[in-house]
């Protein structure tokens, strides 16, 4: 059964810790665990499920982009029911089903690196371990750019993180920013409720064909080059295109989908575009995505000159999980398994890695 009180100080040296108990981290769990490997799972939220448990009502399972099975264990398919319940459910179902020793709430702080071994350090407690599998995801870092004269919007700003699903801005004049999958659902579910204005940086890439496994891999191997070369992860979604679904289409009828270049500024009832145009708003939404939840490996110095964490591309593109300057520290969900299907792969390219550094070090003591 899942560990609930975490100790606050654990005098054991793992063989593996794993930190976050998303769609990633329990993955890596049951893998690590069909291998024997002992470990512990560090979770921040308070329940079981993840970002899922953290979005918004109004998404259905009918809206997500599809949630992949579980090892051994099938996934919850297409429904009317909020993603919210039902994929918390099956998560906090599988972590009992697989006793999977996940320890909560724990809100990593540090990892850092004494001799041998990590130490993973939240408030007054810590954990020391042989290896690391990172699997904090994205969600707790919302991203908002800056433009000019954002903190004098006199009106609301809010971020894909923070939405409050559709009802909440009925009647009012919205504001969407962002050019990928979430700023289209949104639009899709605000223009038959309230006024609504597309921006995006660049121009929208729309995807007529099916999004067929040949093209997944091809925008997975485009994501997988980047960490290759140690530069940010941009994500999956960025470079698949976007779609348009059935419950979509009232709102292509609207004309929500005539979107407009980036404002040059904000001002205190609306947004300014370089032309001189100026159009009030009520709301700005920011659907302007996240970035990796990694500042707690900063002390590892895993990060390249180029900005992002360089990872070993071999093989299968979202097996890319060992960190180039620490093979000792894993990363899934992260670059080109930053998805719940490469998360889901990822976990167990972790665990065979995990493996692979334990049983070399353990040949090394043993010469």
């Amino acid at each position: 059964m899942p560990v609930h009180a975490a100790p606050v100080h654990d005098s054991l040296v793992h063989d593996a810790l794993v930190i976050g108990a998303g769609q990633a981290g329990l993955s890596a769990s049951r893998h690590l665990k069909l291998r024997g490997i002992e470990h512990l799972v560090l979770d921040a939220n308070e329940a079981p499920g993840g970002a899922w448990q953290h979005r918004w009502d109004s998404l259905g399972m009918d809206d997500v982009h599809g949630v992949a099975d579980l090892p051994d264990a099938e996934a919850p398919g297409r429904s009317a029911e909020a993603a919210n319940a039902i994929v918390p459910a099956y998560f906090a179902d599988y972590e009992r089903r697989f006793a999977l020793p996940v320890v909560r709430p724990v809100s990593v702080e540090a990892v850092t690196s004494e001799d041998d071994l990590l130490v993973v350090h939240a408030g007054e407690r810590t954990w020391r371990s042989r290896t690391l599998v990172n699997a904090t995801g994205t969600w707790t870092k919302p991203f908002v750019p800056h433009y000019p004269g954002i903190d004098l919007f006199a009106g609301e700003q809010l971020h894909t993180a923070d939405y409050p699903g559709p009802a909440h801005f009925t009647g009012k004049r919205v504001l969407v920013v962002g050019g990928g999958a979430s700023a289209v659902q949104f639009l899709g579910e605000l223009a038959p409720l309230a006024q609504t204005l597309w921006v995006t940086r660049r121009e929208p890439v729309w995807r007529s064909d099916d999004f067929d496994p040949e093209a997944g891999l091809e925008a997975v191997t485009a994501v997988a080059d980047r960490v290759r070369r140690g530069l940010p992860p941009a994500s999956v979604v960025s470079v698949t295109g976007l779609a348009l679904r059935p419950q979509e289409r009232v709102a292509e009828a609207l004309g929500a989908y005539q979107r407009r270049p980036m404002f040059s500024r904000i001002e205190r009832e609306g947004v300014r575009w370089a032309d001189g145009s100026f159009e009030p708003v009520d709301v700005i939404l920011w659907a302007t995505g996240f970035r990796p939840a990694v500042g707690h490996l900063a002390p590892l110095r895993l990060r390249s000159r180029q900005g992002g964490i360089q990872l070993e591309v071999g093989g299968a593109v979202q097996n890319a999980v060992t960190a180039v300057r620490d093979p000792r520290v894993q990363l899934v969900g992260y670059g080109p398994s930053a998805s719940t299907i490469g998360a889901n792969r990822a976990g167990r390219a972790a665990a065979i890695a995990v493996r692979r550094w334990l049983l070399a070090t353990d040949d090394d003591l043993s010469a």
